[in-house]
């Protein structure tokens, strides 16, 4: 099935993906309280920085309607976010906590939440041109950080790029050439829980990835 994408949000009844869309059913049943649908972006439409996660979690994203809203992921991001001036307000978990994010944006490449939190290539490929349209609309980008290897995978092809432009690493950063402008790609391991609870992602580590966006947009107009 195919939908003409004319803008950088799915519809809330998006039908490309069957499977993600019976989930999406069986979790209206289960949590009627919840968003059950296509998570869209969150932040400044001015932003000169994107962050990419994966997809929504069911008890964070899919439960609140906010990208890395409600779990450990959006804990550890929203803070790190205020920490170097991307946050206004306080971050509350909720949609409705007032907090506002300056000069950047979150997005998932996968907008629906997946079963295991795992999607499957079909589903990438079925909701990449929505990352596509996400990062030609704004005007100002200049940084991107990609929040695990597939995040980074989409997003090279949602770019136009090979995946063997750029290999993914924690904190590695390359310049590329997309919508007629300069822009820099980053990368960090997920800020999960399991992450930090392995030892893969330190809160150090994380903030270093921050720490060198920060210093590149300095010298960006």
């Amino acid at each position: 099935m195919t939908i003409e994408v004319t803008g950088p949000e799915a519809p809330l009844d998006c039908p490309l993906c069957p499977r993600l869309v019976a989930f999406r059913e069986t979790n209206s049943r289960l949590f009627p309280s919840f968003h059950n649908a296509p998570v869209p972006s969150f932040g400044d439409l001015e932003a000169r920085f994107l962050i990419v996660g994966l997809a929504p979690g069911l008890k964070g994203a899919n439960q609140t309607g906010r990208p890395f809203t409600g779990d450990y992921a959006g804990d550890l991001l929203y803070a790190t976010l205020g920490k170097f001036g991307f946050l206004e307000g306080e971050y509350g978990g909720h949609a409705n906590d007032g907090a506002r994010l300056q000069d950047a944006m979150i997005t998932n490449a996968v907008r629906c939440v997946p079963p295991q939190n795992k999607p499957v290539g079909a589903e990438m490929n079925a909701c990449r041109p929505f990352l596509t349209e996400r990062l030609r609309a704004l005007p100002r980008l200049s940084a991107i950080l990609c929040l695990g290897k597939i995040s980074h995978d989409n997003t090279l092809r949602a770019m136009g790029q090979r995946l063997s432009a750029m290999k993914f690493a924690h904190q590695a950063a390359q310049d590329f050439e997309f919508n007629g402008r300069t822009v820099r790609l980053f990368d960090s391991y997920h800020c999960s829980r399991y992450n930090t609870n392995t030892g893969r992602l330190t809160e150090t580590m994380f903030e270093n990835v921050f720490s060198d966006v920060r210093d590149y947009l300095a010298d960006q107009p």
